[in-house]
């Protein structure tokens, strides 16, 4: 069966489908928004469910993208797409074959087994579970645990730049820096190598600034004040340069820019 309609496309499973789901978002990302419409069709568990699914979907649908690790149920995918002449993708089972040519060895064929044997996925949730835990000053007795503490005055970034970190499987605090307020006393304890400034252009900060304090209210009416800014930033910097810290600019500067700066820095 033809796809008279293009525009969806299937991401089949017989487990969560992140892998497919992750290559068909990069090929569908190459054409115009609203092209195509994805639907997640996980944990596929036997021949029956898997041919049920299909014949359903393929009455409507216009491509698969799938990943199947049980053998028999990839060749039952195989008979499927011949029979019913739809269009479908085999994201996992080329590149299973190619490895099984290389090595000699057999695939186990083990469903969701990347989430058992890859480390990083345990590091990363519990990064994420860390840097959610200590964000925005929070439990500042576990700063000593942290990978990457990062301080700066408020709209620098810290949160974003944090989680971004922590989904890298960095452990990441993060301190704001206001003038009346003193830093906590553990921040001065800590390895200053792992303590990393953020600052901004003091013109950008408060035109960020500007656009929150509707959300502030009068309690923040020098919030976004230039000389107020300047104020922050510079005993923000006075105290980056007591602690020793490495000091990183964030304006103008996507997330992924800044945080690679910062692993390349632990690199050294």
């Amino acid at each position: 069966m033809r796809c008279e309609a293009p525009g969806r496309v299937y991401i089949l499973s017989d487990s969560l489908g992140e892998t497919a789901d992750l290559v068909a978002r990069a090929a569908a990302s190459q054409y115009a928004s609203g092209t195509f419409e994805l639907v997640r069709l996980s944990k596929v568990s036997s021949a029956a469910s898997l041919e049920e699914a299909v014949r359903a979907a393929s009455d409507t649908g216009c491509v698969f993208f799938y990943t199947l690790a049980d053998p028999a149920l990839r060749s039952r995918m195989h008979a499927l797409v011949i029979e019913l002449e739809i269009v479908a993708v085999d994201i996992l089972g080329s590149a299973v074959e190619a490895l099984s040519r290389v090595s000699g060895s057999e695939p186990t064929g083990e469903v969701g087994a990347i989430r058992k044997t890859d480390r990083g996925y345990f590091q990363r949730i519990e990064a994420l579970e860390f840097t959610v835990k200590h964000d925005d000053g929070r439990n500042p007795e576990g700063l000593s645990e942290a990978e990457i503490i990062l301080i700066g005055v408020s709209r620098t970034s810290k949160t974003p730049l944090a989680m971004y970190l922590a989904f890298k499987g960095y452990k990441t605090a993060n301190i704001p820096l206001m003038t009346e307020v003193e830093p906590p006393a553990e921040l001065f304890r800590v390895d200053s190598r792992k303590v990393f400034g953020l600052t901004s252009d003091p013109e950008l900060l408060a035109t960020i600034r500007s656009q929150r304090l509707t959300e502030l209210g009068a309690y923040a009416r020098h919030y976004a004040e230039r000389e107020a800014v300047l104020r922050e930033l510079e005993s923000a910097r006075a105290l980056m340069r007591q602690l020793g810290c490495i000091v990183i600019r964030t304006d103008n500067r996507a997330v992924e820019e800044t945080a690679q700066e910062i692993i390349r820095y632990l690199g050294k």
